[in-house]
């Protein structure tokens, strides 16, 4: 698997779309003994909404490798009779647990827990049928509303894997097959390097606590700039509580590859230096490795080593029951009592607008002022006096005035070019 595959399983860019909103209904009341019947457009309906959840079900994001745009529903149009149009069903998509959220912008969210959601992309508001516009000059009003286009954004998506203990060490230092002796995961193992190329999530049990632990894919020198997988490898350590060095006892020098892995993270971030460890000797049913024992285990510090081999399940009891008591002496992680329930809503965006000159013209940048020009049809027979009344109460025209704009210029106002009269 080339280096590009592996980045499909821990970061991916997707695009979402909230569907446009349904438009509004320019309708008339045609009843037998009504000839001439007031307006009875409906409005349109909302456009369904796209939100990420988490699901525990998953575990990488390698699904985004093969589909990359997600689209909500539209809203239905509304119809004669003030018939609303239905709402479009909203898109959610799942995401494993350990998710960071971003755009260009900055960071959205991290989530974390089960069932936790985000809002990333609103629906668009159902335009207003031809009964809203009805005034005591207007009995007849010949305008209604399209649906507001759904918000649409690109979103970065990097996963983090959470776990209570993360595996790591130099490739084939033996990870993949310690989790397999400590837990029921069934990892892919093999004697060569690079084997793992995601984290293999496992639990295990000691007593009746659960704890849940990762194969973090081998780290290999300079790995903290970026080298081999470095980044991708290295951004899964920083959820673990506790970590286990696993150390090949067998290799040419344990203790230069026990270094080289405490240095790559070190020099990732600082603070991995400071989080509890323990070191698995593993690889003990080899006779070098048993040959070297006691001197490896005094070089390492006495404290916190453990033989192990994950072949035979030599010293795994022990490794395991320490890995309990280190974690039941760390701070519990903080859950919040509705994990199931949390939904989170992007800030709405802002609703201010301003004028500014631009070549030949002027352009009018802002939210409300854009989303007003997206809802208008300029096609229906009242629409443009519409358009002019709304501009005015907001304050448009005034500032086209002020910044001195003058019969026959051009007025941009989102996709749409006006002309000044």
């Amino acid at each position: 698997m080339s280096e590009r595959q592996g980045s499909y399983l821990d970061e991916a860019r997707i695009y979402v779309k909230g569907g446009d909103g349904g438009n509004g209904a320019l309708s008339f009341r045609r009843e037998k003994y009504v000839p001439f019947g007031g307006p009875d457009g409906g409005d349109g309906g909302r456009g369904g909404s796209v939100f990420l959840r988490v699901n525990r079900n998953e575990n990488t994001l390698l699904q985004f490798a093969h589909k990359r745009h997600f689209k909500a529903e539209r809203g239905g149009n509304g119809g004669g009779r003030k018939k609303h149009g239905r709402k479009g069903e909203d898109l959610v998509i799942d995401v494993p647990p350990g998710t960071v959220v971003s755009t260009e912008e900055g960071l959205l969210a991290d989530l974390v827990y089960p069932g936790e959601m985000l809002l990333v992309a609103r629906g668009g508001r159902g335009g207003l049928g031809n009964v809203h516009f009805a005034t005591s000059t207007n009995r007849a009003p010949r305008v209604a509303q399209k649906g507001e286009p759904g918000e649409e954004r690109w979103l970065n998506l990097e996963l983090k894997t959470i776990a209570d203990v993360g595996l790591v060490g130099l490739p084939n230092a033996g990870k993949s097959s310690l989790l397999a002796a400590i837990s029921a995961a069934r990892p892919k193992i093999a004697s060569y390097p690079f084997t793992t190329l995601s984290p293999n999530l496992g639990v295990t049990e000691v007593g009746d606590v659960a704890i849940v632990v990762a194969d973090i894919p081998g780290l290999i020198a300079g790995a903290h700039r970026g080298v081999g997988l470095g980044y991708q490898f290295l951004r899964h350590i920083e959820r673990a509580r506790l970590l286990v060095h696993v150390v090949d006892a067998s290799a040419e020098d344990p203790l230069a590859d026990y270094r080289t892995v405490r240095d790559e993270m070190t020099q990732y971030d600082a603070a991995l230096a400071e989080r509890p460890s323990l070191i698995a000797l593993n690889k003990m049913d080899l006779p070098e490795a048993q040959a070297r024992r006691e001197e490896l285990i005094a070089a390492l510090g006495g404290r916190d080593v453990y033989p192990v081999s994950a072949v035979t399940g030599e010293g795994v009891a022990p490794l395991l029951t320490a890995i309990a008591g280190a974690l039941a002496e760390l701070p519990a992680p903080e859950a919040p009592t509705d994990a199931g329930l949390r939904v989170y809503r992007l800030a709405p965006a802002e609703e201010a607008w301003s004028v500014e000159r631009y070549g030949g013209g002027f352009r009018v940048r802002g939210r409300p002022v854009e989303r007003l020009m997206a809802m208008t049809d300029l096609n229906q027979e009242d629409a443009a006096a519409e358009l002019q009344r709304r501009l005015a109460r907001m304050g448009v025209l005034q500032a086209l005035e002020r910044a001195g704009v003058s019969s026959g210029d051009t007025v941009v106002i989102g996709d749409s070019e006006l002309e000044w009269t």
